[in-house]
């Protein structure tokens, strides 16, 4: 699970046009979630392209050790059999969730209302990562909490006799932390309020719906979204079958744009509308995107995306935009990096707390390549058309977009571009450098720098 061993540089260079129709893992917000409800129901639920990912297979780890049984079929789809809410057994071993963000602050939330103690570990990268936003409300439901200064990993919890139901506003645009209060609330006894003053990703309020909870979603006078979830609800086991990632998608989404020549469909992608940012901003940036075969799986609507190379211009990207795709800016900074003129990106303060200083990352990225760019506290200018892209080598700080931003730059850049590890890619899509070999990129391991 961690990723302290040594690290394996991946180098990317310009080659043929990328052409082909593919597929991208299962949507990551969606396969944690499916098998954390699945745990917390009666009787068995079936997952299908679910995304066997590190940070996805620490959840379903996280989810045996309380006493769920998970496997996977000779088709490779999964079934979970649920232990019920409010009978989670408590964990014989320390929880390590390696990189996976989403998936321990959301198993904080369910954990944190039984009456178990559980720790959680986690590899370099997340370890830095603040936990407290998580913390805080679970406090206010009555768990006890021992964590390393700051309130980061690792933490102890252990939850109530009986987790009080609480109201809570939302400090920042975080599905992560809205979630993780929801699912705390699943095991309070009366009603949790959760108030979102920006809308962020919505997959846990319809998941929960699916699964037979009490839950409502409105907008109060203020235009915030407020949530009310009633607790100790028995969830119903339900089939699943996970669309693709939009944010996997984003990485051959940008390369068939910068790269000449290219013409990719990507099937089965995930249009959630807090998802698609995006799509959206690199469509106003003049990409030659189209949306087909739109259709509706499991209460998601979802889609083909066809995109050919395209012509860019630099946009200011909408503040407001930020909280649907907000993983998705330094793939975004790549596109960037090839269109006419400035892009400018505000409200990235987030992304200062994600696997790494993304912000930063990206900023050096560039920089590392010979593409100007202006950062400040959370925005981020990217000035395109730079003669001599690329020949640079990116540090990644064990965090799996940035090794795979740069190198969808170096499939379009004028020489190549190295990450110092792209082992770290396997946190969120495992299939990467096989996906675009098909394509026809050039990635290759670059040994000489291993040492």
């Amino acid at each position: 699970m961690s990723h302290d061993s040594a690290p394996k540089p991946l180098t990317s260079s310009l080659g043929s046009p990328l052409t082909g129709t593919i597929r991208v893992p299962g949507d990551k917000s969606i396969s944690h979630r499916s098998l954390m409800f699945g745990a917390l129901a009666v009787g068995r639920t079936t997952v299908k392209g679910l995304l066997e990912s590190e940070d996805v297979l620490a959840t379903a780890d996280a989810m045996r050790a309380v006493g769920a049984t998970i496997t996977k079929l000779e088709d490779g789809s999964y079934t979970v059999d649920g232990i019920g809410l409010g009978s989670l057994l408590e964990p014989e071993h320390v929880i390590d969730f390696g990189n996976a963000g989403t998936g321990v602050r959301l198993t904080m939330g369910i954990f944190g209302s039984h009456n178990i103690a559980a720790t959680f570990v986690g590899d370099a990268s997340l370890s830095k990562r603040p936990m407290g936003r998580v913390l805080n409300p679970l406090r206010d439901m009555g768990t006890n909490v021992i964590a390393r200064d700051g309130d980061r990993l690792p933490a102890s919890i252990r939850g109530p006799e009986q987790a009080l139901p609480i109201t809570y506003r939302v400090p920042m645009p975080s599905a992560q932390v809205k979630s993780a209060v929801l699912l705390a609330g699943l095991n309070a006894a009366g009603e949790t309020t959760v108030i979102e003053p920006i809308p962020t990703r919505d997959h846990t309020e319809k998941m929960l719906k699916g699964f037979g909870a009490d839950i409502s979603v409105s907008v109060n006078e203020a235009g915030e979204r407020v949530i009310k979830l009633q607790g100790q609800p028995e969830l119903k086991p339900q089939d699943i079958d996970v669309p693709g990632d939009p944010s996997s998608a984003g990485f051959p989404l940008v390369a068939a744009l910068i790269v000449p020549g290219s013409d990719v469909v990507i099937e089965n992608v995930l249009l959630n509308e807090h998802r698609t940012g995006l799509i959206t901003t690199l469509i106003e940036m003049g990409g030659d995107i189209s949306i087909v075969n739109r259709r509706e799986t499991g209460g998601e609507e979802v889609g083909d995306l066809h995109v050919k190379a395209s012509k860019l211009k630099g946009i200011t990207v909408p503040a407001d935009r930020a909280p649907s795709m907000i993983d998705e800016y330094p793939v975004l900074a790549i596109a960037a990096a090839f269109a006419e003129g400035d892009t400018f990106m505000p409200g990235l303060e987030e992304l200062r707390v994600k696997e790494s200083d993304r912000l930063a990352a990206v900023a050096r990225g560039l920089e590392a390549n010979g593409i100007p760019c202006v950062e400040t506290e959370d925005t981020l200018t990217v000035t395109g058309g730079a003669d001599a892209i690329g020949g640079g080598t990116v540090v990644t700080h064990l965090d799996h977009r940035i090794a795979m931003s740069f190198l969808v730059l170096g499939m379009a850049a004028h020489k190549p571009v190295t990450v110092d590890d792209g082992a770290v890619i396997a946190t969120s899509f495992p299939t990467f450098t096989g996906l675009f070999d098909g394509l026809g990129a050039k990635i290759s391991a670059n040994t000489s720098e291993a040492a």
